[in-house]
């Protein structure tokens, strides 16, 4: 796998203030382009290969409905999500897993506690265990098994790179990222996932934003219905109080982060970020890419401060707020 960018290659996109200390810095690379796709701003190395993880969700439900899963709404949002396991996330995977004919022990993703704080220690009081279907990507899973029974495709062997569904779902990334992609790693979920660069996910992640339920294309018909489930449906992507949840909510952008500091969003203009922290944390990405969409003009500077009020930022001593993370770009 190709080296990612370096430190040297690398800028500042934020600190960690503490009682007016900078605690911490964050650098990574960014790339922002405009309404009509032109990158009108970079930071860093933005065409060396990085991982997107978990923003590559957006291309994979798109590779698994034009593969012919009949996804729409809720399940569509559920199929592109980092869900963080509440019981309304899981009864839209159950939904899918029943629409494919079957259960939560065909998943190939590992069992995990929900990532909803309510959610885990109602299971743990029950003395549950972690569950598939709990697990943030078990949205994507149960899409790619809803595909693979529609097409009449093997579903033990799904994850494999060399399965049809792979295969026309790595077809599909190349032709929205406009570039080839090397040999697949495996991500967290067991899913492959293919280097990149912060370019071609831009480009990509800007085609999807912008496309028209009315294209002659019947892919750009599938993002355009994916982009509007998410943002009739903000709490399946992510959920209650969680950063792409509240941008969308808030703003109406088009958002997915993904894990190791990845992120992309699109604004209702069209204006699209994608960003990778060097350090792996995501705790700065989401008012990353807001302030940049802000300094591009596809945000108001007051609605972007609201926003921000609501994302999780404050840094606390002794139980008070003492400091912040605060983006520098």
């Amino acid at each position: 796998m190709p080296e990612t960018f370096t430190v040297t290659s690398s800028v500042e996109l934020a600190v960690v203030e503490r009682n007016g200390f900078v605690e911490s810095r964050h650098a990574g690379a960014a790339i922002v382009l405009d309404p009509d796709g032109v990158a009108v701003r970079t930071l860093g190395d933005v065409d060396a290969p990085i991982l997107p993880r978990s923003s590559m969700k957006p291309l994979q439900a798109l590779g698994c409905v034009t593969a012919g899963a009949p996804l729409e709404g809720e399940r569509l949002a559920l199929a592109t999500a980092s869900h963080t396991g509440t019981d309304r996330h899981v009864a839209v995977v159950r939904d899918i897993l029943d629409a494919a004919g079957l259960s939560e022990s065909a998943l190939g993703c590992p069992a995990a506690w929900p990532g909803d704080s309510a959610t885990r220690d109602e299971l743990v009081r029950e003395l549950g265990q972690p569950q598939r279907i709990r697990m943030t990507c078990s949205g994507k899973h149960a899409a790619m098994l809803l595909a693979c029974t529609t097409n009449g495709w093997d579903t033990a062997s799904y994850l494999d790179p060399a399965h049809p569904l792979q295969v026309h779902i790595r077809e599909v990334v190349e032709r929205l990222t406009g570039t080839k992609v090397g040999a697949p790693a495996i991500d967290g979920c067991g899913a492959p996932v293919y280097a990149m660069s912060l370019t071609a996910l831009a480009r990509a992640a800007h085609r999807i934003g912008t496309a028209s339920e009315r294209s002659p294309f019947a892919l750009h018909r599938s993002a355009g219905a994916l982009v509007r489930a998410v943002r009739e449906n903000p709490w399946a992507i992510n959920g209650p109080g969680q950063q792409d949840t509240i941008a969308i909510e808030r703003l109406g952008v088009f958002t997915k982060f993904g894990a190791e500091g990845v992120m992309i969003m699109v604004a209702p203009s069209g204006a699209t970020v994608a960003l990778k922290v060097l350090d792996g944390s995501g705790r700065a990405a989401t008012a990353v890419a807001l302030t940049l969409l802000e300094r591009v003009g596809a945000l108001s500077a007051a609605d972007v401060a609201q926003t921000m009020n609501q994302l999780p930022l404050t840094i606390t001593g002794g139980g008070v707020d003492v400091g912040l993370i605060r983006p520098t770009v």
